[in-house]
């Protein structure tokens, strides 16, 4: 790959549309209990229809709706009860014409009724009689047999993280497991003589310790993935080439955090491609121009600019729709975000993606600069901006979308 190739970036857009390997994690069967953001194989059906029965939605009493038509405070209805359905228990009593039966929220409706009135709208005013002051209308106060979902219909999709309603759904259906895709294995890959394991206590000359590769785990965990630390691979020629092939086999995804040199953007280039085909070398975002992706026999590649910040933004914005989608997700989940407005004006290039990381006060976000290699500018952000890459800057005051850092 030589340096004028490299000046030949690929927008973002393209490469979230065009770089998108067929490689996707094998299936597994997980308890609810660890399903939770899990993308499932295939959509879920209900055996049965839910709830299964009618049941009542207010407390009050089971009533056939034409025998309080006309009810009101002045001239109420006045039904016979003619007993009570106990929460839990098939009714033992049906309701006639001119006669109710009281009724918990959640109980089963008794045969004969089609309403339930709610107790508000009800008094007992002797023995034995309710009088009723508000009419009700044919399949108030209660849900049908099959309301939640009918038998047959998905209880959740395919290709969406399961959510905690979907897996209170699937537990109401007694589903107790679910195929699921297996979390993809990122073999997190750091080179550079001068990077030292976080553990180094004292750091001689020009050495640096490895922050990139526990950010990137992070961010790998928060997408559902499993980060796996594949260590940090000297300048030595060839070294970075044997730990690819060591850890290609096993992994569903690798990512490299290179040097920030041309010499060492070089070294990566040519290990991944002796090991596989890199598909662009260089992307048009900033920060973070000096990316490589590249298809491995399958397994997707990311080659992260060597510093900290840059290869930070990268993988957000590239590998972690990645990453979802080697969870058979196709659509990653929203992430959170608000509305603010800029403080001050911001240039960019047309053809660019820029990505600024912002601070929030009060309803403004106020730009945080700082050069590539400092984390701290990410660690004082509450969240970053996007500058479109059609658009050559925005005016101060404008109003943006910040998506938050969690």
């Amino acid at each position: 790959m030589t340096g004028k190739e490299f000046f030949t970036a690929r927008t973002v857009a393209d490469a979230l549309a065009g770089f998108r390997p067929e490689h996707r994690t094998p299936v597994e069967h997980v308890p609810l209990t660890d399903a939770l953001h899990r993308v499932p194989v295939e959509a879920v059906r209900a055996p049965t229809s839910l709830p299964g029965f009618v049941k009542s939605t207010v407390d009050g009493y089971a009533v056939r709706a034409e025998d309080t038509y006309g009810a009101s405070d002045g001239l109420p209805s006045y039904l016979d009860l003619l007993g009570a359905v106990r929460m839990a228990s098939a009714p033992d009593v049906a309701v006639r014409p001119g006669g109710c039966v009281a009724m918990p929220t959640g109980a089963v409706l008794p045969d004969g009724a089609d309403a339930v009135v709610m107790v508000e709208y009800t008094a007992e005013t002797m023995p034995g009689t309710i009088e009723v002051t508000r009419p009700v209308a044919p399949g108030g106060g209660l849900v049908r047999a099959d309301e939640d979902v009918a038998a047959g219909a998905p209880l959740v999709p395919a290709g969406r993280p399961l959510r905690a309603p979907d897996l209170g759904m699937l537990a109401a259906a007694g589903v107790t497991s679910v195929a699921v895709h297996a979390r993809p294995r990122v073999a997190i890959i750091s080179t550079g003589d001068e990077v030292v394991p976080p553990s180094t206590v004292e750091l001689s000359a020009g050495q640096v310790r490895d922050a990139t590769a526990s950010a990137l785990a992070g961010l790998v965990l928060d997408a559902g993935g499993a980060p796996v630390l594949a260590g940090i691979v000297s300048d030595v020629p060839g070294a970075l080439k044997d730990r690819l092939t060591e850890v290609l086999p096993d992994a569903d995804l690798v990512v490299v955090s290179a040097g920030s040199s041309v010499g060492a953007r070089d070294e990566t280039a040519g290990a991944v491609a002796a090991v596989g085909s890199v598909w662009c070398h260089g992307l048009a975002i900033k920060p973070g121009k000096p990316t490589l992706l590249a298809d491995c026999g399958g397994i997707p590649l990311i080659g992260l600019p060597g510093n900290p910040l840059s290869a930070l933004v990268v993988f957000c914005q590239v590998g972690v729709p990645l990453l979802w989608r080697l969870s058979g997700c196709e659509t990653p989940p929203p992430v959170p975000s608000t509305r603010a407005l800029l403080s001050r004006n911001l240039a960019s290039a047309a053809g660019r993606l820029d990505v600024v990381q912002v601070r929030l006060r009060d309803g403004v976000a106020e730009p945080v600069f700082g050069p590539s290699a400092l984390l701290s500018v990410l660690t004082r952000a509450d969240g970053y901006l996007v500058v479109p890459e059609p658009a050559t800057g925005l005016d101060a005051g404008s109003e943006v979308e910040v998506v938050l850092y969690r």
